[in-house]
């Protein structure tokens, strides 16, 4: 599994809400893919991560290819909420 097939799963998810279960168990899957193969992935390191994902340029061109148009902000709307929870 790569990272971008994480961002299409998000894209199939999209039209949901991104506080769902489905949304929610998607980002601790980002979260721990990230840990096990790149850094320690924080929720302060994925809220920061949510932002350039949404910004624009290339991560938001490049998430959007994979998941479809939206993907890159709905991914940060549910990270936001995985982030703040609790």
């Amino acid at each position: 599994m790569e990272i971008m097939d994480i961002f299409a799963e998000f894209g199939a998810l999209e039209p949901k809400d991104p506080a769902s279960e489905q949304a929610q168990q998607l980002v601790a899957k980002l979260q721990a893919f990230i840990t096990d193969h790149y850094y320690t992935c924080t929720n302060q390191i994925l809220a920061g991560l949510g932002q350039m994902y949404a910004a624009g340029g290339e991560f938001t061109q490049n998430i959007d290819e994979a998941g479809g148009k939206g993907t890159a902000s709905f991914v940060k709307q549910a990270i936001d909420i995985y982030c703040h929870q609790g």
